[in-house]
């Protein structure tokens, strides 16, 4: 009786629906490519209640080096596990290479490994047992990549954007337009980013950032705008419910840090 081979097993045991009722019927009949077939589905089943839901994304390069670190890890395991991706091959060696010889126990036992059948057998668990150290070691690397994935994930903040707000005109300004948003990294840093377009910057002036209280008593200035978009650091400390008003203003280069009274375009912040 043949048996099935070695790939269809591996396929079978990952739920792939490569088998015909034929190949069904011998699993039935078949004690020894039942045992492989389930011995692989043990290892498939570890190895997909493991890895983390969703695509994969590639670690920063660092990543590795860190948990390395991190965890005390010995020299032997300090190649990143993502690295290693391309080397999981074979072990090499002719494909019909014959296998050592089995010291008998005792007479039968040597005249029965001289059947071609039990031959058949030693060659086939042979065949069985390096199939499952490829596909345990596949699915092990497809673990660690993951693990190394939801890692670098804890370990870089989320950025999210908190507020937003359209920027209207002044009158002198009537073709200028701007937007802005301020972003939180998860830390409690805070940046507003600024757009600004159809104004023309004067020869001697320069254009900077505010926050401004929503009385108008108090600003601050986060910069200059050097570009058609820029992106500023909020103060720890600065209560954006209370400094809701970003403006951007043409300011003359006269040395006064004060605000010229000259806004090109000013919005509210919404939280919404």
């Amino acid at each position: 009786m043949s048996h099935l081979d070695d790939e269809k097993i591996a396929l079978i045991a990952m739920g792939e629906p490569v088998g015909s009722d034929a190949d069904m019927q011998h699993l039935v009949e078949c004690e020894s490519c039942a045992a492989e077939v389930a011995e692989m589905s043990r290892v498939a089943l570890v190895a997909r209640s493991s890895v983390v839901e969703g695509d994969l994304e590639a670690p920063p390069a660092d990543v590795w080096s860190r948990i390395h670190g991190e965890l005390g890890l010995t020299e032997a395991v300090a190649a990143d596990p993502a690295s290693i991706a391309g080397e999981l091959e074979p072990p090499p060696g002719p494909e019909h290479e014959p296998g050592p010889e089995l010291e008998p126990d005792s007479e039968p036992a040597a005249a029965d490994a001289g059947h071609p059948r039990q031959r058949a057998r030693v060659r086939s668990r042979r065949r069985s047992s390096a199939s499952v150290w490829i596909l345990a070691a596949s699915m092990a690397l497809v673990v660690a990549i993951g693990a190394g994935v939801w890692i670098a994930r804890a370990l870089t903040p989320s950025s999210a954007v908190i507020a937003s707000a359209e920027l209207a005109a002044f009158p002198d300004h009537p073709d200028a337009v701007g937007q802005a948003e301020v972003d939180d990294d998860g830390d409690g840093r805070r940046t507003l980013t600024v757009t600004l377009e159809g104004d023309e910057l004067a020869d001697g002036d320069y254009r900077e950032v505010w926050l401004i209280r929503e009385d108008g008593q108090a600003l601050i200035s986060l910069g200059v705008l050097d570009d058609a978009s820029g992106t500023f650091r909020v103060p720890d400390g600065v209560d954006l419910d209370e400094y809701r008003l970003v403006d951007i203003s043409f300011e003359p280069v006269d040395g006064d840090p004060a605000h010229s009274g000259d806004s090109i375009v000013r919005g509210e912040l919404d939280f919404a």
